[in-house]
């Protein structure tokens, strides 16, 4: 469907009835007709007339990186994180200390009946400019074939982009003189890159602890439409895990305690073969199945329902084009797409991020390494948690005889969990369909954010995702964030605004 084609808000029709969106039949009660005679011609004019700057914005933002596992510019992130919120209107703005990085807070009180949480990160991934075709805090705009123009820079598209854009939408809303229809609350954070270890802090500050339990939910902006404008409405995301497991000589007590010759080998332990050893218990021989004692017992399939979902959701995905995008040409055991997506959402994982042992330079450099490290990640599914898996990957290391393997475990979070029938949910599909965009209920992202410090007590509201627009390359080289559209189908940054302040006021309105 021609996005542009359907931009006036004037030219949709109210949701009335049994709306069909992608996944499921959804009852959507009637919308006041207020909500059709507001202010969206003005917003978008505002929006158009602001796009220059809010594309500044945007480029400013990632010529700032900060970056948590390096400790880089997180104080000044912060502070800037901060100014951009004063920026949009948001008042009683503070920069929140906790053990780690600091988090920044901010509410706009409008005195409206409803509240909406946003949650925001400034944190980014690392980079190495050598792996990129255009330097990574520079922010240029380039040509990205099937979308149209976009910046690219770390941070373009996780996380800076979509929030950048949330933020226009408030500006834009301020410049046409509109009011705004509910009340906001911002929780934003610097660590969510490193598993967010010291979010909670943050969330349960009893002043934004207060603010976050009167929201009727809380989402994290996002650009995920892909090609043919699609969109995913995710009614959770899994947990995950981030930690090293190290192998030493000096903890195991055989095996050198720094580098030694190769050639010892034939009579010194090695460290680094101990690391493998273990890591091969943790998995089935092929690699794609936790092996850790216990690791299922609470591990909650998906419902019948839950896979209806995903079955319905496929028939609008193109599987050709996502083995395209992911370089891959087989999904694991040659699974049906509809299999491999239902095994995506359902099955919690143990992935290798990294190794690293000894020289790992141009050439060769014959050395028995002292030491050996695996990054790794895990994701967790209901009913998991996050302190139950790291006793049993402890408890599966000691039985197996590597009691030696230190684990450093630096973050990590439950799953999360939103009821389809949530005001919050009800209001995304119905702003999807406002806006003509294919709206596909996701019974689980296989993906991860502390979604579960809001889903849970004590703060327990409703938490997802929400935007349009499109991006890729996060965690990658060339990392991007579309500004102006080829493709009919999908977003650029002015038409993502004017997504967020549909979604606003179809959240004051909604029933």
């Amino acid at each position: 469907m021609d996005f542009h084609a359907t931009e006036g808000w004037n030219r949709r029709e109210l949701i009335r009835g049994t709306a069909m969106l992608g996944a499921g039949a959804m009852l959507m009660r009637p919308l006041p007709t207020l909500a059709a005679d507001g202010p969206m011609a003005a917003i978008r004019k505002a929006a158009e007339a602001g796009k220059e700057a809010s594309v500044q914005r945007l480029r400013e933002w990632i010529a700032l990186p900060s970056i948590a596992a390096e400790n880089r510019n997180m104080p000044e992130g912060a502070a800037y994180m901060a100014e951009l919120a004063k920026d949009a209107g948001f008042t009683n703005v503070e920069i929140v200390p906790t053990d780690g990085q600091p988090g920044v807070f901010g509410t706009i009180d409008v005195g409206a009946p409803r509240t909406l949480g946003i949650y925001f990160m400034y944190d980014v991934k690392q980079f190495d400019p050598a792996e990129w075709t255009s330097p990574p805090l520079e922010g240029k705009l380039v040509d990205k074939p099937g979308f149209g123009l976009s910046m690219v820079g770390r941070g373009a598209t996780n996380q800076k982009g979509p929030e950048a854009t949330f933020l226009a939408a408030l500006h834009a809303i301020r410049a046409a003189r509109a009011k705004l229809p509910v009340n906001i609350v911002l929780v934003c954070e610097g660590e969510e890159e490193i598993g967010s270890p010291h979010f909670r802090q943050i969330a349960t500050r009893p002043n934004i602890l207060a603010a976050l339990r009167k929201c009727d939910g809380i989402f994290i902006p996002a650009s995920w439409q892909d090609r043919n404008g699609n969109v995913a409405v995710n009614l959770g995301s899994k947990g995950v895990i981030e930690l090293e497991l190290v192998a030493s000589g000096e903890t195991w007590g055989r095996g050198p305690k720094g580098d030694v010759h190769s050639s010892l080998k034939a009579m010194v332990d090695s460290p680094a073969w101990r690391l493998v050893a273990a890591l091969n218990t943790l998995v089935t021989p092929d690699g794609n199945t936790p092996a850790i004692e216990g690791w299922f017992e609470n591990v909650r399939p998906l419902t019948d329902r839950e896979k209806s979902l995903i079955r319905e959701a496929a028939k609008h995905l193109d599987e050709a084009q996502q083995k395209q995008m992911l370089s891959v040409q087989h999904w694991i055991d040659d699974l049906p797409y509809e299999d491999a997506l239902i095994r995506l959402a359902q099955e919690p994982t143990v992935n290798i991020e990294g190794l690293v042992a000894g020289y790992t330079g141009p050439g060769g450099k014959t050395i028995l390494p002292g030491r050996a490290v695996a990054k790794l990640d895990l994701r967790l599914v209901p009913d998991q948690t996050r302190a139950e898996a790291e006793k049993k990957l402890r408890a599966h290391l000691d039985k197996h005889g590597f009691g030696d393997v230190e684990m450093n475990v630096s973050g990590g979070y439950d799953p999360t969990e939103t009821d389809e029938n949530s005001r919050l949910i009800r209001a995304e599909l119905a702003t999807y369909k406002r806006l003509g965009v294919q709206a596909n209920i996701n019974a689980r992202l296989a993906g991860s954010w502390p979604g579960a410090t809001f889903t849970a007590p004590p703060v327990s509201i409703p938490a997802g995702h929400f935007g349009i627009g499109h991006g890729s390359g996060a965690h990658a080289p060339d990392e991007y964030y579309l500004i102006d559209s080829t493709n009919p189908k999908v977003a650029g940054i002015v038409d993502a605004a004017i997504g967020y302040a549909e979604f606003l006021y179809t959240l004051a309105a909604i029933r």
